[in-house]
């Protein structure tokens, strides 16, 4: 055979995998290949393979006699909208996708090359785990993808695709990483499947329900984004790739166009209802200010009491934290307080301005909250915006009560500019609590408590429940109109663009994990 044909059959037979027919059992359990997800994920023709005839050497237990090119995991680097990324794409029609020693030193390769060249990492994830045939040596290629992950956050974005099992050791790797992502009914991460879970706890469990993409995105938070199936989870990670920078020295691509719509600015003036213990849904509001259509929610079904994502304004990629009066009056508590400082963090990290949008009555009281530790938590909120150095600005809607006044991107945190609406109420608690307090005595000696109490919370209330005694304080930067907000916006994040600044030298900080 001439050699150059022989090159060309040793590339057809790439696209087997471990053979056809597991190639058929992949999808006839409706998931795609491997290679047929990194061709939907990257732009057509920019896949530049590496290491595709690579083959590992182990002899163990007739491994010997189970060679595979590639040897279960696809590698290589492409474009997705012309901007290069890295890619691993895990091969479960070989061996499983398990993992072994030279799988591993594939995925260390492109995970080295995405650092040299800052540009994101992109992990399709669908493996059985370690290979254990190899015995410590796969698990030492775990630890050495665990190093590379802890070594790459905050310098590149990392996305992890769970596109299968991933179970054991195989979970920390996209635990570590920026965002996961997860397919309905054929994905799972856990630790320790449901039959460890039925011997040592007796738990009957099935693999979906103990860390399905429901699980980890409503129980956990381990999932950031879910879809329906393979193509649909891709078209997630493509979509939501142009949110990002290429790396920490860069800023997010901005696009060369973008629309609004002039009806909504006129519907933010109608958002709020008339009560003020009304809830209402804090999206209409964020919608409002920003490009049509721009908004890509983060951690949708986990800790609804916060709505975090990325937005555009002008084309311009932001990052936004905003408290949702429509679960549980908009409290932070454990959960809302991890998700937002995790975003808050990773914004911060890739040079993604911060829009807070603020109506928190406070945090959730309660013995298990705090036998859980609510102050750890809700000081991670806090550490992650006092970190902070990217352009910040926060709106206040409506509540901005307490403690949590302070956490929600105050200026004393260091804000670079606070706006509120003239339905602002920022005041140490709600006037009818404070009313309680200041004026117990007069309130009892009172001949009717009842009308008393009323009447106190309404002075206090008009001293304290609004925006004004703040504003002549410089705490507020200025009263707005509703309608005013996204004018506002655009004109301080313009004015930020250039802004620096630099944090006290140290090695790093000590975030209360």
């Amino acid at each position: 055979m001439d050699r150059n044909e022989h090159l060309i059959e040793k590339r057809e037979s790439l696209k087997v995998g471990g053979g056809e027919a597991r190639v058929k059992r992949q999808h006839d359990q409706g998931k795609l290949t491997a290679r047929e997800r990194v061709t939907l994920l990257l732009d057509e023709g920019s896949f530049q393979e590496i290491g595709a005839f690579v083959e590992h050497e182990s002899v163990s237990f007739g491994l010997d006699k189970m060679k595979f090119p590639g040897d279960g995991v696809v590698t290589g680097f492409g474009t997705v909208h012309g901007r290069l990324i890295y890619i691993f794409s895990q091969d479960f029609t070989v061996l499983g996708g398990s993992l072994s020693r030279t799988h591993a030193e594939k995925i260390c390769r492109i995970m080295d090359l995405a650092m040299q060249n800052g540009a994101p990492l992109i992990g399709l994830n669908d493996s059985g785990g370690a290979r254990i045939q190899e015995g410590v040596v796969s698990l030492a290629g775990y630890a050495e993808i665990f190093y590379r992950n802890t070594r790459a956050s905050g310098v590149i974005p990392q996305l992890s695709v769970i596109m299968g099992p991933c179970a054991g050791g195989a979970v920390y790797s996209p635990a570590l990483t920026d965002f996961v992502f997860m397919v309905e009914e054929t994905s799972y991460m856990f630790v320790t499947g449901p039959n460890v879970v039925k011997t040592v706890t007796h738990e009957e469990v099935t693999s979906e329900d103990l860390g399905g993409a429901k699980a980890h995105a409503e129980k956990s938070g381990v999932n950031h984004f879910t879809a329906a199936n393979d193509v649909e989870v891709i078209k997630q990670v493509r979509d939501v790739l142009t949110y990002m920078p290429q790396n920490a020295e860069e800023l997010a691509p901005k696009t060369s166009h973008f629309e609004y719509s002039p009806a909504k600015n006129k519907a933010i003036k109608s958002v709020l209802p008339d009560n003020i213990n009304s809830p209402y849904d804090i999206r209409k509001v964020v919608d409002s200010l920003i490009d049509d259509d721009s908004f890509r929610e983060v951690h949708k079904d986990f800790a609804k009491n916060i709505v975090v994502g990325f937005a555009r304004i002008e084309g311009r990629t932001i990052g936004v934290v905003a408290n949702q009066p429509a679960a549980l009056a908009g409290v932070l508590d454990i959960d809302s307080s991890r998700k937002g400082a995790r975003f808050v963090r990773f914004c911060d990290a890739f040079n993604i301005p911060l829009l807070v949008i603020e109506d928190v009555p406070g945090f959730l009281p309660g013995t298990d909250q705090e036998w859980r530790g609510i102050i750890a938590h809700g000081a991670k909120l806090l550490y992650a915006f006092s970190e902070a150095t990217v352009p910040r600005i926060t709106v206040i809607t409506r509540k901005a009560y307490g403690g949590a006044f302070d956490v929600m991107n105050s200026k004393s945190i260091g804000a670079d500019l606070n706006f509120a609406w003239p339905t602002a109420e920022i005041a140490v608690m709600g006037a009818k609590g404070a009313a309680e307090i200041i004026f117990k005595r007069e309130i009892a000696a009172a001949d009717s408590p009842e009308d008393k109490w009323k009447e106190k919370e309404a002075e206090y209330a008009d001293l304290f429940a609004n925006p004004y005694r703040a504003a002549e304080r410089g705490i507020i930067d200025e009263v707005i109109l509703p309608e005013e907000t996204r004018a506002k916006l655009i004109l301080g994040f313009k004015m930020l663009e250039n802004k620096v600044e630099t944090l006290p030298k140290k090695k790093h900080g000590n975030i209360p994990l």
